[in-house]
Protein backbone atom coordinates (compact mmCIF):
# COMPACT_ATOMS: atom_id res chain seq x y z
CA UNK A 1 0.00 0.00 0.00
CA UNK A 2 1.19 3.56 -1.13
CA UNK A 3 2.09 6.27 1.21
CA UNK A 4 0.38 9.45 -0.47
CA UNK A 5 4.05 11.71 0.19
CA UNK A 6 2.00 14.97 0.39
CA UNK A 7 0.54 14.11 3.60
CA UNK A 8 3.93 13.12 5.52
CA UNK A 9 5.69 15.37 7.46
CA UNK A 10 3.59 18.21 6.34
CA UNK A 11 0.99 18.76 8.88
CA UNK A 12 -0.60 22.33 9.74
CA UNK A 13 1.58 24.72 12.56
CA UNK A 14 1.48 27.85 13.57
CA UNK A 15 3.68 29.07 10.84
CA UNK A 16 1.31 27.97 8.08
CA UNK A 17 -2.03 27.82 9.27
CA UNK A 18 -4.11 30.25 11.04
CA UNK A 19 -7.77 30.23 11.71
CA UNK A 20 -9.50 33.37 9.57
CA UNK A 21 -10.93 35.49 11.50
CA UNK A 22 -11.86 39.60 9.71
CA UNK A 23 -10.73 40.23 12.94
CA UNK A 24 -7.26 40.52 10.89
CA UNK A 25 -8.54 43.01 8.88
CA UNK A 26 -8.65 45.69 11.25
CA UNK A 27 -5.34 45.01 12.75
CA UNK A 28 -3.37 45.44 8.99
CA UNK A 29 -5.28 48.72 8.08
CA UNK A 30 -4.94 50.20 11.28
CA UNK A 31 -1.06 49.15 10.33
CA UNK A 32 -0.69 50.26 6.66
CA UNK A 33 -2.93 53.35 6.92
CA UNK A 34 -3.02 54.51 9.97
CA UNK A 35 -3.67 58.60 8.66
CA UNK A 36 -6.41 57.33 6.75
CA UNK A 37 -9.72 57.97 7.54
CA UNK A 38 -11.83 55.62 9.02
CA UNK A 39 -14.93 56.38 9.65
CA UNK A 40 -16.69 59.73 9.43
CA UNK A 41 -20.37 60.60 11.25
CA UNK A 42 -21.56 64.53 11.57
CA UNK A 43 -18.13 66.24 12.96
CA UNK A 44 -16.74 63.09 14.37
CA UNK A 45 -13.37 61.82 11.97
CA UNK A 46 -11.78 59.07 13.36
CA UNK A 47 -8.06 58.05 11.31
CA UNK A 48 -7.78 54.08 11.07
CA UNK A 49 -5.23 54.60 14.02
CA UNK A 50 -7.70 56.04 16.95
CA UNK A 51 -10.44 53.53 15.38
CA UNK A 52 -8.19 50.78 15.95
CA UNK A 53 -7.66 52.13 19.66
CA UNK A 54 -11.41 52.85 20.41
CA UNK A 55 -12.90 49.01 19.11
CA UNK A 56 -9.43 47.55 21.34
CA UNK A 57 -10.63 49.73 24.28
CA UNK A 58 -13.74 48.39 23.61
CA UNK A 59 -12.68 44.78 23.70
CA UNK A 60 -10.67 45.68 26.72
CA UNK A 61 -13.49 47.13 28.98
CA UNK A 62 -15.96 44.08 27.98
CA UNK A 63 -13.44 41.69 29.08
CA UNK A 64 -12.61 43.65 32.69
CA UNK A 65 -16.53 43.08 33.05
CA UNK A 66 -16.48 39.51 32.53
CA UNK A 67 -16.84 39.45 28.86
CA UNK A 68 -14.95 36.35 26.85
CA UNK A 69 -15.57 32.96 24.86
CA UNK A 70 -19.06 32.03 24.60
CA UNK A 71 -20.50 35.36 25.57
CA UNK A 72 -23.11 37.38 24.30
CA UNK A 73 -22.58 41.28 23.77
CA UNK A 74 -26.15 43.03 21.79
CA UNK A 75 -26.29 45.68 20.33
CA UNK A 76 -29.18 48.32 19.45
CA UNK A 77 -27.66 51.48 17.55
CA UNK A 78 -28.20 53.13 14.29
CA UNK A 79 -25.72 53.57 11.49
CA UNK A 80 -23.12 54.97 14.15
CA UNK A 81 -19.23 55.05 15.32
CA UNK A 82 -20.25 52.67 18.44
CA UNK A 83 -22.38 50.43 15.81
CA UNK A 84 -19.41 49.83 13.49
CA UNK A 85 -16.64 49.57 17.01
CA UNK A 86 -18.78 46.92 18.20
CA UNK A 87 -18.08 44.59 14.92
CA UNK A 88 -15.13 44.84 15.73
CA UNK A 89 -14.61 45.07 19.56
CA UNK A 90 -16.96 42.28 20.38
CA UNK A 91 -15.48 39.48 18.29
CA UNK A 92 -11.96 40.53 19.47
CA UNK A 93 -12.88 38.99 23.03
CA UNK A 94 -13.87 35.59 22.08
CA UNK A 95 -17.83 37.03 22.33
CA UNK A 96 -20.50 37.08 19.65
CA UNK A 97 -22.39 40.27 18.82
CA UNK A 98 -26.04 40.00 18.63
CA UNK A 99 -27.27 42.88 16.66
CA UNK A 100 -30.70 43.74 16.97
CA UNK A 101 -32.86 45.04 14.68
CA UNK A 102 -34.02 48.79 15.91
CA UNK A 103 -37.31 48.58 14.55
CA UNK A 104 -38.60 45.54 17.05
CA UNK A 105 -40.25 45.92 19.75
CA UNK A 106 -40.26 44.99 23.11
CA UNK A 107 -41.45 41.78 23.60
CA UNK A 108 -39.34 40.72 20.87
CA UNK A 109 -36.11 42.30 22.15
CA UNK A 110 -37.06 40.73 25.44
CA UNK A 111 -36.83 37.61 23.77
CA UNK A 112 -34.09 37.67 22.06
CA UNK A 113 -32.04 39.01 24.76
CA UNK A 114 -32.94 36.38 26.64
CA UNK A 115 -32.79 33.45 23.95
CA UNK A 116 -29.24 34.77 23.33
CA UNK A 117 -28.39 35.20 27.20
CA UNK A 118 -27.09 38.69 26.34
CA UNK A 119 -24.36 40.30 28.90
CA UNK A 120 -24.09 43.80 27.72
CA UNK A 121 -25.83 45.85 25.55
CA UNK A 122 -24.99 48.70 24.07
CA UNK A 123 -27.82 51.10 23.34
CA UNK A 124 -28.33 54.15 21.80
CA UNK A 125 -30.60 56.49 24.14
CA UNK A 126 -33.30 57.03 21.14
CA UNK A 127 -34.53 53.50 22.30
CA UNK A 128 -35.09 53.72 25.73
CA UNK A 129 -38.60 53.41 26.17
CA UNK A 130 -37.97 50.52 23.99
CA UNK A 131 -35.12 49.08 25.90
CA UNK A 132 -36.62 49.97 29.25
CA UNK A 133 -39.91 48.08 28.45
CA UNK A 134 -38.15 44.80 27.58
CA UNK A 135 -35.46 45.03 30.58
CA UNK A 136 -38.55 45.42 32.83
CA UNK A 137 -39.34 41.54 32.22
CA UNK A 138 -36.37 40.06 32.62
CA UNK A 139 -35.22 37.49 34.93
CA UNK A 140 -31.62 38.13 34.53
CA UNK A 141 -30.79 41.65 32.27
CA UNK A 142 -27.96 42.35 31.08
CA UNK A 143 -25.62 45.49 31.82
CA UNK A 144 -26.65 47.82 29.88
CA UNK A 145 -24.18 50.72 28.26
CA UNK A 146 -25.64 53.96 26.70
CA UNK A 147 -24.60 55.29 23.26
CA UNK A 148 -25.38 58.79 23.59
CA UNK A 149 -24.99 60.09 19.79
CA UNK A 150 -24.38 63.12 19.15
CA UNK A 151 -26.33 63.11 15.54
CA UNK A 152 -29.15 61.71 17.61
CA UNK A 153 -32.27 62.72 19.09
CA UNK A 154 -31.41 62.11 22.91
CA UNK A 155 -33.57 60.22 24.92
CA UNK A 156 -32.99 59.32 28.47
CA UNK A 157 -29.73 57.44 29.88
CA UNK A 158 -30.96 53.79 31.42
CA UNK A 159 -27.80 52.26 31.61
CA UNK A 160 -24.66 51.70 34.16
CA UNK A 161 -22.84 54.35 32.19
CA UNK A 162 -21.97 56.30 29.23
CA UNK A 163 -20.33 54.37 26.30
CA UNK A 164 -17.69 57.12 25.90
CA UNK A 165 -17.23 56.75 29.57
CA UNK A 166 -17.09 52.70 29.26
CA UNK A 167 -14.19 52.46 26.83
CA UNK A 168 -12.26 54.96 28.40
CA UNK A 169 -11.43 52.33 31.12
CA UNK A 170 -10.68 50.22 28.44
CA UNK A 171 -6.69 49.20 27.10
CA UNK A 172 -5.88 50.67 23.07
CA UNK A 173 -3.08 47.99 23.56
CA UNK A 174 -5.77 45.39 23.78
CA UNK A 175 -5.10 43.03 21.48
CA UNK A 176 -7.77 40.40 21.98
CA UNK A 177 -8.04 36.68 21.53
CA UNK A 178 -7.86 35.19 18.55
CA UNK A 179 -10.59 31.98 17.41
CA UNK A 180 -8.49 29.19 17.86
CA UNK A 181 -10.83 27.26 15.63
CA UNK A 182 -12.54 29.48 12.58
CA UNK A 183 -15.63 27.60 13.14
CA UNK A 184 -16.13 29.37 16.65
CA UNK A 185 -19.27 31.60 16.36
CA UNK A 186 -18.62 35.69 16.21
CA UNK A 187 -22.07 36.85 15.41
CA UNK A 188 -25.79 36.00 16.14
CA UNK A 189 -28.60 37.20 13.74
CA UNK A 190 -32.47 36.71 14.65
CA UNK A 191 -34.80 36.18 11.46
CA UNK A 192 -38.04 37.51 11.94
CA UNK A 193 -40.11 34.45 13.27
CA UNK A 194 -42.11 32.66 10.35
CA UNK A 195 -43.28 30.30 12.76
CA UNK A 196 -43.24 31.58 16.79
CA UNK A 197 -40.57 33.25 17.97
CA UNK A 198 -37.76 34.17 15.52
CA UNK A 199 -34.73 31.86 15.64
CA UNK A 200 -30.81 32.54 16.22
CA UNK A 201 -28.58 32.19 13.03
CA UNK A 202 -25.86 31.77 14.23
CA UNK A 203 -22.17 32.54 12.22
CA UNK A 204 -18.89 31.54 12.41
CA UNK A 205 -14.97 33.51 11.84
CA UNK A 206 -14.98 31.54 8.82
CA UNK A 207 -17.69 32.51 7.44
CA UNK A 208 -17.27 36.45 7.81
CA UNK A 209 -13.76 36.40 6.60
CA UNK A 210 -15.18 34.56 2.90
CA UNK A 211 -17.82 36.79 2.73
CA UNK A 212 -16.33 39.86 3.81
CA UNK A 213 -13.75 39.24 0.79
CA UNK A 214 -16.08 38.00 -1.69
CA UNK A 215 -17.72 41.42 -1.58
CA UNK A 216 -15.01 42.94 -2.69
CA UNK A 217 -14.92 40.15 -6.01
CA UNK A 218 -18.35 40.38 -6.86
CA UNK A 219 -18.33 44.43 -6.32
CA UNK A 220 -14.90 44.98 -8.35
CA UNK A 221 -13.79 46.83 -4.95
CA UNK A 222 -10.91 48.99 -5.88
CA UNK A 223 -8.84 50.36 -2.48
CA UNK A 224 -10.14 52.91 -0.31
CA UNK A 225 -13.54 52.62 -1.18
CA UNK A 226 -15.87 55.27 0.26
CA UNK A 227 -19.00 53.26 1.94
CA UNK A 228 -22.11 54.84 2.42
CA UNK A 229 -24.30 53.21 5.52
CA UNK A 230 -27.92 53.60 3.90
CA UNK A 231 -28.03 49.27 4.57
CA UNK A 232 -28.50 48.83 8.47
CA UNK A 233 -25.49 47.24 10.18
CA UNK A 234 -27.92 45.21 12.13
CA UNK A 235 -29.02 43.58 8.34
CA UNK A 236 -26.64 40.53 8.56
CA UNK A 237 -23.92 42.59 10.04
CA UNK A 238 -24.06 44.91 7.42
CA UNK A 239 -24.28 42.08 5.07
CA UNK A 240 -20.20 41.62 6.00
CA UNK A 241 -19.66 45.26 4.64
CA UNK A 242 -18.26 46.65 8.15
CA UNK A 243 -15.08 43.94 7.68
CA UNK A 244 -15.25 44.18 3.66
CA UNK A 245 -14.74 48.03 3.67
CA UNK A 246 -11.62 47.60 6.66
CA UNK A 247 -10.13 44.74 4.46
CA UNK A 248 -9.77 47.46 1.75
CA UNK A 249 -8.71 50.64 3.76
CA UNK A 250 -12.03 52.58 3.07
CA UNK A 251 -13.79 55.02 4.69
CA UNK A 252 -17.44 54.16 6.62
CA UNK A 253 -19.37 57.60 6.67
CA UNK A 254 -21.83 56.71 9.05
CA UNK A 255 -25.83 57.74 8.17
CA UNK A 256 -27.93 57.82 10.85
CA UNK A 257 -31.20 58.50 9.12
CA UNK A 258 -31.58 57.29 5.80
CA UNK A 259 -33.17 59.89 3.93
CA UNK A 260 -32.77 60.79 0.06
CA UNK A 261 -31.41 64.35 0.54
CA UNK A 262 -29.21 63.48 3.21
CA UNK A 263 -27.73 60.44 1.15
CA UNK A 264 -27.37 62.89 -2.21
CA UNK A 265 -25.45 65.26 0.35
CA UNK A 266 -23.20 62.46 1.74
CA UNK A 267 -22.17 61.41 -1.86
CA UNK A 268 -21.30 64.62 -3.16
CA UNK A 269 -19.00 65.96 0.21
CA UNK A 270 -17.60 63.11 0.68
CA UNK A 271 -17.26 61.56 -2.70
CA UNK A 272 -18.94 58.43 -1.96
CA UNK A 273 -18.48 55.12 -4.24
CA UNK A 274 -20.76 52.31 -2.88
CA UNK A 275 -23.32 52.01 -0.79
CA UNK A 276 -26.24 49.65 -0.60
CA UNK A 277 -29.67 49.23 0.47
CA UNK A 278 -33.36 47.64 -0.56
CA UNK A 279 -35.30 49.42 -3.66
CA UNK A 280 -37.17 51.76 -1.39
CA UNK A 281 -33.60 53.81 -0.84
CA UNK A 282 -33.48 53.60 -4.57
CA UNK A 283 -37.30 55.17 -4.94
CA UNK A 284 -36.66 57.52 -2.03
CA UNK A 285 -33.65 59.11 -4.27
CA UNK A 286 -35.63 59.29 -7.10
CA UNK A 287 -38.54 61.33 -5.62
CA UNK A 288 -36.05 63.87 -4.66
CA UNK A 289 -36.24 67.03 -7.47
CA UNK A 290 -33.27 67.63 -9.50
CA UNK A 291 -32.82 71.59 -8.24
CA UNK A 292 -32.74 69.62 -5.34
CA UNK A 293 -30.10 67.62 -5.58
CA UNK A 294 -26.55 68.14 -4.68
CA UNK A 295 -24.21 67.69 -7.84
CA UNK A 296 -21.54 65.02 -8.13
CA UNK A 297 -19.59 64.04 -10.95
CA UNK A 298 -18.61 60.27 -10.30
CA UNK A 299 -20.27 57.01 -10.75
CA UNK A 300 -21.83 55.23 -7.64
CA UNK A 301 -22.27 51.73 -7.17
CA UNK A 302 -25.33 50.60 -5.38
CA UNK A 303 -25.83 47.00 -4.25
CA UNK A 304 -29.86 46.36 -3.99
CA UNK A 305 -31.61 43.14 -2.49
CA UNK A 306 -35.20 41.76 -2.38
CA UNK A 307 -37.28 42.51 -5.17
CA UNK A 308 -35.56 43.42 -8.19
CA UNK A 309 -36.36 47.07 -9.67
CA UNK A 310 -38.15 48.30 -11.88
CA UNK A 311 -37.55 49.17 -15.60
CA UNK A 312 -38.17 52.73 -15.04
CA UNK A 313 -36.46 52.78 -11.57
CA UNK A 314 -33.35 51.09 -13.02
CA UNK A 315 -33.54 53.48 -15.94
CA UNK A 316 -33.69 56.79 -13.55
CA UNK A 317 -30.89 55.75 -11.37
CA UNK A 318 -28.61 55.06 -14.15
CA UNK A 319 -29.30 58.28 -15.32
CA UNK A 320 -28.59 59.92 -12.31
CA UNK A 321 -25.24 57.96 -11.90
CA UNK A 322 -25.68 54.99 -10.27
CA UNK A 323 -24.68 51.39 -11.61
CA UNK A 324 -27.02 49.08 -9.59
CA UNK A 325 -25.91 45.38 -8.65
CA UNK A 326 -28.63 42.72 -7.65
CA UNK A 327 -27.64 41.05 -5.07
CA UNK A 328 -29.49 38.21 -2.93
CA UNK A 329 -29.61 36.01 0.28
CA UNK A 330 -30.47 35.37 3.35
CA UNK A 331 -29.72 35.63 7.08
CA UNK A 332 -28.43 31.73 6.81
CA UNK A 333 -26.11 32.92 4.69
CA UNK A 334 -23.73 36.04 5.95
CA UNK A 335 -26.69 38.54 3.84
CA UNK A 336 -25.92 38.31 0.23
CA UNK A 337 -24.20 34.97 -1.82
CA UNK A 338 -25.56 35.05 -5.35
CA UNK A 339 -25.38 38.22 -7.66
CA UNK A 340 -26.52 38.99 -11.17
CA UNK A 341 -23.74 39.03 -12.76
CA UNK A 342 -23.59 41.44 -15.37
CA UNK A 343 -22.29 40.58 -19.36
CA UNK A 344 -20.89 43.69 -21.39
CA UNK A 345 -23.06 42.65 -23.92
CA UNK A 346 -26.09 43.57 -22.47
CA UNK A 347 -25.29 46.71 -21.50
CA UNK A 348 -26.50 47.34 -24.86
CA UNK A 349 -30.02 46.07 -24.73
CA UNK A 350 -33.36 48.42 -24.52
CA UNK A 351 -33.21 49.72 -21.26
CA UNK A 352 -36.55 46.70 -20.57
CA UNK A 353 -34.33 44.16 -21.50
CA UNK A 354 -31.68 45.20 -18.77
CA UNK A 355 -34.24 45.14 -16.08
CA UNK A 356 -35.65 41.79 -17.38
CA UNK A 357 -32.44 40.32 -16.88
CA UNK A 358 -30.94 42.21 -13.43
CA UNK A 359 -34.49 41.01 -11.74
CA UNK A 360 -32.58 37.61 -11.63
CA UNK A 361 -30.76 36.58 -8.29
CA UNK A 362 -28.10 34.91 -10.97
CA UNK A 363 -25.49 33.33 -9.86
CA UNK A 364 -23.36 31.81 -6.91
CA UNK A 365 -21.22 34.14 -4.78
CA UNK A 366 -17.25 32.60 -5.66
CA UNK A 367 -17.35 31.53 -1.58
CA UNK A 368 -20.68 29.99 -2.04
CA UNK A 369 -20.01 25.70 -2.97
CA UNK A 370 -23.52 25.16 -4.89
CA UNK A 371 -26.09 26.60 -5.20
CA UNK A 372 -29.59 25.14 -7.17
CA UNK A 373 -33.04 25.20 -7.55
CA UNK A 374 -34.35 21.81 -7.24
CA UNK A 375 -37.16 19.50 -6.20
CA UNK A 376 -37.62 19.74 -2.03
CA UNK A 377 -38.02 16.33 -1.68
CA UNK A 378 -35.73 14.57 -3.73
CA UNK A 379 -33.37 17.04 -3.90
CA UNK A 380 -33.08 16.70 -7.61
CA UNK A 381 -32.06 20.00 -10.03
CA UNK A 382 -35.32 21.46 -12.03
CA UNK A 383 -34.66 21.52 -15.79
CA UNK A 384 -32.97 24.68 -16.54
CA UNK A 385 -35.94 26.13 -18.68
CA UNK A 386 -36.56 29.05 -17.02
CA UNK A 387 -40.25 27.46 -15.91
CA UNK A 388 -39.86 24.74 -13.59
CA UNK A 389 -40.33 26.01 -10.23
CA UNK A 390 -38.29 24.59 -7.57
CA UNK A 391 -37.25 25.36 -3.98
CA UNK A 392 -33.78 27.07 -4.03
CA UNK A 393 -30.70 25.39 -2.27
CA UNK A 394 -27.28 26.18 -0.98
CA UNK A 395 -24.58 24.90 0.28
CA UNK A 396 -21.02 26.38 1.25
CA UNK A 397 -18.65 27.95 3.72
CA UNK A 398 -20.67 30.87 4.13
CA UNK A 399 -23.87 28.76 5.56
CA UNK A 400 -24.52 29.32 9.11
CA UNK A 401 -23.47 27.16 11.73
CA UNK A 402 -27.44 26.20 12.33
CA UNK A 403 -30.15 27.63 15.03
CA UNK A 404 -28.60 28.73 18.30
CA UNK A 405 -30.85 26.04 20.89
CA UNK A 406 -32.75 24.78 17.85
CA UNK A 407 -31.27 21.21 17.02
CA UNK A 408 -34.66 20.02 15.31
CA UNK A 409 -34.80 23.55 13.29
CA UNK A 410 -31.05 23.15 12.33
CA UNK A 411 -31.81 19.61 11.28
CA UNK A 412 -34.46 20.67 9.08
CA UNK A 413 -32.60 23.50 7.11
CA UNK A 414 -29.80 21.15 6.48
CA UNK A 415 -31.49 18.06 5.04
CA UNK A 416 -29.71 15.65 2.57
CA UNK A 417 -26.99 18.04 2.46
CA UNK A 418 -27.81 21.26 1.31
CA UNK A 419 -29.57 24.38 2.79
CA UNK A 420 -33.31 24.81 2.42
CA UNK A 421 -34.18 28.41 1.93
CA UNK A 422 -38.05 28.54 1.56
CA UNK A 423 -37.65 30.30 -1.37
CA UNK A 424 -39.19 29.23 -4.82
CA UNK A 425 -37.56 29.71 -7.97
CA UNK A 426 -36.27 28.62 -11.45
CA UNK A 427 -32.74 28.04 -13.32
CA UNK A 428 -32.64 29.62 -16.80
CA UNK A 429 -30.71 27.75 -19.72
CA UNK A 430 -27.81 30.34 -18.91
CA UNK A 431 -27.80 28.83 -15.35
CA UNK A 432 -29.32 32.23 -13.80
CA UNK A 433 -31.59 31.50 -10.95
CA UNK A 434 -34.61 33.49 -10.40
CA UNK A 435 -37.34 34.28 -7.52
CA UNK A 436 -40.76 33.01 -8.05
CA UNK A 437 -42.93 32.70 -5.01
CA UNK A 438 -41.35 32.93 -0.89
CA UNK A 439 -42.98 29.35 0.47
CA UNK A 440 -43.04 30.73 3.89
CA UNK A 441 -45.31 34.14 3.01
CA UNK A 442 -42.69 36.26 4.33
CA UNK A 443 -43.43 39.76 3.34
CA UNK A 444 -40.63 41.99 2.32
CA UNK A 445 -41.22 45.80 3.27
CA UNK A 446 -38.69 48.09 2.43
CA UNK A 447 -36.08 45.57 3.28
CA UNK A 448 -37.37 44.12 6.53
CA UNK A 449 -38.49 40.82 6.76
CA UNK A 450 -42.64 40.32 8.07
CA UNK A 451 -43.67 37.33 9.22
CA UNK A 452 -47.37 36.61 7.96
CA UNK A 453 -47.87 34.36 11.20
CA UNK A 454 -47.49 36.76 13.78
CA UNK A 455 -49.30 39.70 12.00
CA UNK A 456 -52.48 36.94 11.30
CA UNK A 457 -51.59 36.07 15.51
CA UNK A 458 -52.07 39.75 16.58
CA UNK A 459 -55.49 40.30 14.40
CA UNK A 460 -56.39 36.70 15.95
CA UNK A 461 -56.77 38.58 19.01
CA UNK A 462 -58.86 41.35 18.22
CA UNK A 463 -62.35 40.93 20.05
CA UNK A 464 -64.27 41.56 16.99
CA UNK A 465 -61.93 39.22 14.42
CA UNK A 466 -63.33 35.54 13.49
CA UNK A 467 -60.98 35.10 10.96
CA UNK A 468 -57.56 36.41 9.41
CA UNK A 469 -55.32 36.00 7.07
CA UNK A 470 -52.12 38.05 6.05
CA UNK A 471 -50.66 38.49 2.11
CA UNK A 472 -48.34 40.99 0.64
CA UNK A 473 -49.70 43.65 -1.33
CA UNK A 474 -47.37 45.26 -4.11
CA UNK A 475 -46.40 48.78 -3.32
CA UNK A 476 -44.61 51.81 -5.51
CA UNK A 477 -42.44 52.72 -2.27
CA UNK A 478 -42.12 49.90 0.18
CA UNK A 479 -41.93 46.92 -2.87
CA UNK A 480 -44.37 44.97 -0.33
CA UNK A 481 -46.56 45.86 2.37
CA UNK A 482 -48.61 43.95 4.49
CA UNK A 483 -52.79 43.31 3.33
CA UNK A 484 -54.79 42.03 5.73
CA UNK A 485 -58.16 39.85 4.92
CA UNK A 486 -60.18 39.71 8.17
CA UNK A 487 -64.08 37.97 8.67
CA UNK A 488 -65.51 39.43 11.92
CA UNK A 489 -67.72 37.57 13.91
CA UNK A 490 -71.36 37.45 13.96
CA UNK A 491 -72.66 40.77 14.98
CA UNK A 492 -69.29 42.26 15.84
CA UNK A 493 -68.48 45.36 14.13
CA UNK A 494 -64.78 47.11 13.70
CA UNK A 495 -63.37 49.29 11.15
CA UNK A 496 -60.08 48.87 8.83
CA UNK A 497 -58.82 52.34 10.72
CA UNK A 498 -59.83 50.35 14.40
CA UNK A 499 -57.83 46.79 13.18
CA UNK A 500 -54.50 49.05 11.91
CA UNK A 501 -54.48 51.07 15.24
CA UNK A 502 -55.38 47.63 17.21
CA UNK A 503 -52.17 46.27 15.52
CA UNK A 504 -49.91 49.07 15.76
CA UNK A 505 -50.89 48.99 19.39
CA UNK A 506 -49.22 44.99 19.73
CA UNK A 507 -46.81 44.86 16.89
CA UNK A 508 -44.11 46.68 15.60
CA UNK A 509 -45.18 49.85 13.31
CA UNK A 510 -43.74 48.38 10.06
CA UNK A 511 -45.58 45.28 10.64
CA UNK A 512 -48.71 46.65 10.61
CA UNK A 513 -51.22 46.16 7.86
CA UNK A 514 -51.77 49.29 5.37
CA UNK A 515 -54.84 47.85 4.26
CA UNK A 516 -58.06 45.91 5.84
CA UNK A 517 -60.71 44.20 3.78
CA UNK A 518 -63.86 42.56 5.49
CA UNK A 519 -65.34 39.53 4.26
CA UNK A 520 -65.42 35.40 3.88
CA UNK A 521 -62.00 33.80 3.06
CA UNK A 522 -61.22 31.77 0.25
CA UNK A 523 -60.66 28.10 1.26
CA UNK A 524 -59.92 24.49 0.32
CA UNK A 525 -61.92 21.44 0.90
CA UNK A 526 -60.11 20.80 3.84
CA UNK A 527 -60.30 23.70 5.08
CA UNK A 528 -56.81 25.84 4.01
CA UNK A 529 -56.98 29.85 3.26
CA UNK A 530 -55.84 29.91 -0.22
CA UNK A 531 -53.63 32.67 0.27
CA UNK A 532 -52.59 32.79 -3.65
CA UNK A 533 -55.85 33.88 -4.08
CA UNK A 534 -55.77 37.20 -1.91
CA UNK A 535 -52.46 37.39 -3.10
CA UNK A 536 -54.42 38.15 -6.53
CA UNK A 537 -57.61 40.36 -4.59
CA UNK A 538 -55.22 42.67 -3.38
CA UNK A 539 -54.64 44.41 -7.15
CA UNK A 540 -58.12 45.56 -6.36
CA UNK A 541 -57.45 46.97 -2.90
CA UNK A 542 -56.96 50.85 -2.11
CA UNK A 543 -56.71 53.11 0.99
Amino acid sequence: MSVNPYTQDLGPNAANFVPMTPMSFLDRTAAVFPTRPAVIHGARRYDWATTADRCRRLGSALTQHGVGLGDTVAVMAQNTPEAFEATFGIPMTGAVINALNTRLDAENIRFILGHGEAKVLLTDTEFAPTIAAALAGMDNPPLVIDIADSEGPGGDRIGAMDYEAFIAGGDPDYRGVRPTDEWQAIALNYTSGTTGNPKGVVYHHRGAYLNALSNVLVWGMRAHPIYLWTLPMFHCNGWCFPWTVTAMGGTHVCLRNVEGQAIFEAIATHKVSHLCGAPIVMNMLLQIPAAERPPFDHKVAMMTAASAPPAAVLEGMQALGFDVTHVYGLTEVYGPVTVCAWHAEWSGLPIGEQADLKARQGVRYPVLEGLMVADPETLAPVAADGASIGEVFMRGNVVMKGYLKNPAATEAAFAGGWFHTGDLGVTHPDGYIELKDRSKDIIISGGENISTIEVEGVLFRHPAVLEAAVVAKADDKWGETPCAFVTLKPNATATAEEIIGFCRDHLAHFKCPRYVVFGDLPKTSTGKVQKFVLRERTAAVSA
